[in-house]
């Protein structure tokens, strides 16, 4: 049976009749909308909706885009992502704008398919044991992001996902950024596992909570990596700006809310010094590496420009959902963080 979900014309951005590339709230709603095409290519695979019946291509071809390559996983055979090339109608003068992309590469999050489920459960683990980078499904999508970056460049390369996808997209830019080449990223709910302390109502005991936090992990950092360390890390990705959705009912993104905000308060009252030393670091991590082992976990972003959506959300599914981010109702704001 076929979710309405998936049909374009029921719960697709079909109020985007045009597309203006310079845009913020386009270019995040198509992104949006081609991370769901990724969903529907996967499910239609474990349905077997073939031709007619297939649900997905309406996810992209409305934006005058095809499917270049299917990324599949290895271990199950599931589609996970796609790589798709921008094509302009012969009437459309797109291609002549700077902000459109030739190409964009998609990660779906997890699908709770029998077929793709258990799969998709342990990459959730890895990225919460900070192991995503060993995964073959990681490498498989690294090499597919290196070899159009080699073929074409990396200035109108777009990155998206949304959840484990949303990490995914997260480390390949991270990792691209780490070499000088700065990929348009739009991470839709990306995961920042954490104490939900966004979710503590009184400011000033969320305050109090973070101010500890920030003390602790950076008198950790002081006495294991000393007074002179430097996180080479977080200046090299410095430059890079992903665009952040997250949305305030989600546990499992929404501490990036707190990730940014407070680093501006703690600068406002003096203590940034403090509070960069713990930006750059976590308390896992630092723990790790008191043991010998490498770990950087993937929340830690130097920059990053962040919309947050405090429309209502009536459950999780919701809060978590791809749906919402190319809604024309959003109750939203966005602030960039740049860090100096």
């Amino acid at each position: 049976m076929t979710s309405q979900r998936d049909v374009f014309e029921l719960s697709g951005p079909i109020h985007l009749t045009s597309i203006n590339w310079n845009c913020p709230h386009h270019q995040r709603s198509v992104a949006a909308s081609l991370v769901q095409g990724a969903y529907v290519l996967e499910r239609d695979r474990q349905l077997n909706r073939q031709g007619q019946e297939a649900c997905a291509p309406p996810w992209w071809e409305r934006f005058h885009f095809e499917v270049a390559r299917k990324l599949i996983d290895d271990a199950d055979l599931s589609i996970f992502g796609a790589i798709y090339k921008f094509k302009p109608s012969t009437n459309s003068h797109g291609s002549t704008v700077p902000n459109t992309p030739k190409f964009v590469i998609v990660f779906r999050g997890t699908v709770t398919k029998k077929e793709s489920l258990s799969r998709d459960l342990k990459l959730d683990l890895q990225v919460l044991k900070n192991h995503l980078h060993q995964t073959s499904r990681f490498t498989i999508a690294m090499q597919a992001v290196r070899s159009l970056v080699a073929a074409f460049g990396h200035q109108h390369i777009w990155l998206a996902g949304h959840s484990l996808g949303a990490a995914m997209a997260t480390l390949a830019g991270k990792t691209m950024a780490k070499e000088g080449m700065h990929l348009k990223a739009f991470l839709f709910n990306p995961p920042f596992f954490s104490a939900p302390i966004e979710r503590i109502k009184d400011r000033k005991v969320k305050h109090g909570i973070r101010i500890a936090g920030s003390i602790i992990t950076a008198g950790l950092a002081l006495a294991l990596k000393g007074p002179r360390h430097k996180c080479n890390s977080f200046t090299m990705l410095s430059a890079w700006v992903p665009c952040l959705f997250v949305n305030k009912s989600d546990d499992i993104c929404s501490e990036y809310i707190g990730y940014f905000e407070h680093r501006k308060k703690m600068e406002e009252i003096g203590a940034g010094n403090i509070e960069k030393l713990a930006t750059e670091n976590s308390m896992k991590d630092l723990f790790l590496s008191a043991f010998g082992v490498e770990s950087e976990s993937l929340h830690l972003l130097p920059s990053a420009s962040l919309t947050m959506n405090s429309s209502p959300s009536p459950d999780f599914k919701s809060a978590h959902g791809i749906h919402q981010w190319w809604r024309s109702d959003l109750d939203f704001q966005t602030k960039v963080y740049l860090y100096e």
